[in-house]
């Protein structure tokens, strides 16, 4: 059977979108997911986004990792789903219920509340996830903040500086981190201004991560570098977060659509 896709970014994180509401899709194996996302072979893309139908949402989004693993969230991708959809949504994910709306500045998704205990990151034991007491090669005393997936963030003077492709799969591989973890490195350059390098759980680098983004916001003002909303820009361009008085993590910012087309399944053993 052919399958429709749409090919979308956020800030240059792309995503391969399947829509699975209305039309039965062949199941989503980590090989089918995997070679979907090969840039050689496949269509190309950092993640696979499955929408579904949802009993407790607007719709379910599914995300696959380049890797075929399956992870619980995904802010980019919140934000091209909320733009195909193309109006205010309530969705379900596996790290908990989100909401996306159209705004002036592209889609704002609200995360959800950050989890900051040892065991909702989670870690393998119990530590302190404001400053914990680890370190890898000159990064050191990081805070680790769970916005649906686990993050690590390193603030450090110049996250340009920092060899992210080496270290990044070191981190994310440590026994310490028992569902691995997205490895942060940002440089606070003012109360409203982040500038951050990820390393993506079964992605590598990336040119943007709103997850990341988030998690790397909270940090910072977790620890009193920032204010309360500042503008997180990557590789691909900035993001703006908010922590608002309710606890809830407000991420905006652009997705866009680059091409529809489809695929024939069985070439990829579907």
């Amino acid at each position: 059977m052919r399958v429709p896709f749409v090919k979308m970014h956020g800030l240059g994180n792309d995503f391969v979108v399947l829509d699975a509401r209305a039309e039965p899709l062949p199941a989503i194996t980590t090989a089918l997911a995997s070679a979907l996302a090969d840039r050689k072979t496949g269509i190309g893309c950092d993640q696979l986004i499955v929408m579904e139908r949802s009993d407790i949402a607007d719709f379910r989004m599914r995300i696959f990792n380049s890797d075929g693993g399956e992870v619980e969230s995904c802010g980019n991708a919140a934000r091209a789903v909320g733009l195909l959809h193309g109006a205010p949504a309530r969705i379900e994910t596996l790290g908990g219920l989100i909401e996306a709306s159209p705004a002036t500045a592209g889609i704002a998704v609200d995360m959800g509340e950050p989890r900051f205990e040892w065991d909702q990151i989670p870690l393998a034991y119990a530590m302190d996830t404001h400053a914990m007491p680890v370190g890898w090669e000159g990064l050191d005393l990081p805070t680790a903040v769970n916005v649906g997936n686990p993050h690590i963030i390193f603030f450090v003077a110049d996250c340009d500086a920092v060899e992210l492709d080496r270290l990044g799969p070191e981190i994310e591989h440590d026994p310490l981190f028992p569902e691995r973890i997205n490895v942060n490195v940002a440089a606070v350059t003012a109360r409203d201004a982040i500038r951050l390098r990820v390393w993506e759980r079964g992605a590598g680098l990336t040119r943007a991560c709103g997850t990341g983004a988030c998690a790397t916001a909270i940090g910072a003002m977790r620890r009193g570098l920032t204010d309360r909303a500042v503008t997180v820009t990557l590789p691909g361009g900035p993001l703006r977060i908010e922590w608002t008085a309710a606890n809830r993590i407000v991420m905006t910012g652009p997705a866009t659509e680059s091409f529809r087309g489809s695929f024939d399944s069985t070439a990829f053993g579907a």
